[in-house]
C-alpha cells in the first residue's frame, strides 16, 4: 500500500476537478488529482464530445457567469492549442421555456439574438415549432473529454500529479489536515481537500470526518441515470443546439461530434432518468420506453432527422432541488458540485472559484470574483 502527501488533493478528474487542479498548479501550489477511473471517465459526467455551451438563462446570475466563463474558455483553448468549443448557435422554444423572457435576459447582457415566429424559424431549420423561437448564434458545443484532458495536461505541465484507479471511499481528519483512503487501502495525506466527485459525491459525503451539521445542511443531491440517442442527419448536417420545453416533453439536442461519428444529432429528454443512490449504482441500461418516446418525438418535431437512433448512451445527472450549484467549505475541505445538467459550460470559471474558495490565491482569481451580495459567511452554497 502506498502513502503520499500533498498540500492540495482534488478528488475527481471531470471538468470541475480538472479545472480546479489546473488553476492550483498554475499558481504554483503542490496538488494531486485523484480519479477512480481515468480523466473524463465514462462512468462520470464529463465524458464524450458533446455538451451545450449557451448564454440563455432566466437567471441574471447565470447569464453573468456564462459571460465570465467564455473568455476563460478562450484562454484554455489558446494554452492547449486546440479548439474546444464549436460555434453552432442555439434555439429555445416551447410553452415552458419562455423565449421572450430569455430574450430579455440576453438583451440585458448584450448578447446578440433574434426572436422568430414559428413559421420563420421553420424556414431556416428542418424543425416544427409550436411557439415563438429564440436564436442566439454564439452558442455552441463543448468537447468535454478533450477539455478535461487539456486541463489535466496543463496541470501536469505545472507540476500537478495525477493518480488514476484511485477510488476514494473515506476522508478522515488528521492533526495536519486530512487522510484520504481508497477501497484498496492506499492513502494520501493532504492539508486541503477539494471534492469534485460528481455522481459519486452523495456516497462520499457520508464518509467524511467533518461536522455532521455541514453535511446535513447540504442541499439534497439527487443522482439520476439519463439516456441520450443520436439520430442521423437527413439532407443537411448544419444543425444548431436547442432546448425545447413543452408541456408534454422537455428535450435538449446538439450536434453529436465524435460520439456520433459527426453524422447525427444528439437528443435526450431532460431529467427523466431513474434515480440511483450514487454513481456506483449505474447499470448503463437504456429504458425502452424512453427510446420510443424520443423516436416519436423525432417523427413529430424533427423532420430533418432520420428517426432511427444509434450510438445510444447513458449519462449521470447530479441535481439539487433548485438546480443550483453547490460550492461550499468547512475547515480545509471544499465541496464542489456544479451539477444539475448544465454545469459544463462554466468549467474554467468553476476552477477559479473552487481554488479561491479553498483558500488558494491564483493569478486569475480576480477575474472570477462573484458579486459581494452572493457571499454569505464565506460560503457560496445557494449563491449559484
Amino acid at each position: 500500500m502506498a502513502r503520499e502527501h500533498s498540500t492540495y488533493v482534488v478528488v475527481g478528474a471531470g471538468l470541475a476537478g480538472a479545472a480546479t487542479t489546473w488553476r492550483l498548479a498554475e499558481a504554483g501550489h503542490d496538488v494531486t488529482l485523484v480519479e477512480r477511473g481515468e480523466p473524463a471517465d465514462h462512468r462520470g459526467s464529463s465524458h464524450g464530445s458533446a455538451r451545450i455551451f449557451r448564454y440563455a438563462y432566466p437567471s441574471a446570475l447565470y447569464t453573468d457567469l456564462v459571460l465570465r466563463a467564455r473568455p476563460l474558455w478562450s484562454e484554455l483553448e489558446a494554452a492547449a492549442g486546440e479548439r474546444l468549443i464549436t460555434r453552432t448557435g442555439c434555439l429555445d422554444w416551447g410553452e415552458r421555456r419562455d423565449p421572450l423572457a430569455l430574450a430579455r435576459s440576453l438583451e440585458e447582457i448584450g448578447v446578440e439574438h433574434e426572436v422568430l415566429t414559428p413559421a420563420a424559424a421553420s424556414e431556416r431549420w428542418p424543425i416544427r415549432f409550436e411557439s415563438t423561437v429564440l436564436w442566439h448564434a454564439d452558442a455552441g458545443v463543448i468537447d468535454a473529454e478533450r477539455s478535461v484532458n487539456a486541463m489535466v495536461a496543463l496541470a501536469n505541465s505545472h507540476g500537478a500529479r495525477l493518480r488514476t484507479g484511485w477510488d476514494v471511499r473515506k476522508v478522515e481528519r488528521t492533526t495536519t489536515g486530512y487522510r484520504l483512503r481508497t477501497s484498496a487501502g492506499d492513502t494520501i495525506d493532504a492539508e486541503h481537500v477539494i471534492l469534485c466527485a460528481g455522481g459519486f459525491l452523495p456516497q462520499l459525503l457520508h464518509n467524511l470526518d467533518v461536522d455532521a451539521r455541514f453535511v446535513e445542511a447540504m442541499p439534497a443531491l439527487k443522482v439520476t441515470q439519463e439516456q441520450a440517442y443520436h439520430f442521423p442527419y437527413g439532407d443537411s448536417d448544419d444543425w444548431p443546439t436547442f432546448i425545447h420545453k413543452a408541456d408534454a416533453i422537455q428535450t435538449y439536442s446538439l450536434p453529436g461530434g465524435r460520439d456520433a461519428e459527426f453524422r447525427g444529432q444528439k437528443l435526450a429528454e431532460y431529467a427523466v432518468g431513474k434515480a440511483i443512490g450514487s454513481a456506483y449504482e449505474q447499470d448503463g441500461r437504456i429504458d425502452p420506453a424512453n427510446r420510443e418516446r424520443l423516436i416519436a418525438y423525432v417523427k413529430e418535431n424533427l423532420p430533418g432527422l432520420v428517426p432511427e437512433p444509434y450510438a445510444e448512451t447513458t449519462c449521470l445527472f447530479t441535481t439539487t432541488p433548485t438546480e443550483d450549484f453547490v460550492l461550499d467549505r468547512t475547515g480545509n475541505l471544499t465541496v464542489i458540485s456544479p451539477c444539475s445538467g448544465h454545469g459544463a459550460k462554466f468549467a474554467p470559471l468553476i476552477g477559479l472559484l473552487a481554488a479561491a474558495l479553498a483558500g488558494a490565491r491564483t493569478p486569475a482569481a480576480g477575474r472570477a470574483v462573484l458579486p459581494r451580495e452572493f457571499l454569505v459567511g464565506g460560503s457560496l452554497r445557494g449563491a449559484l
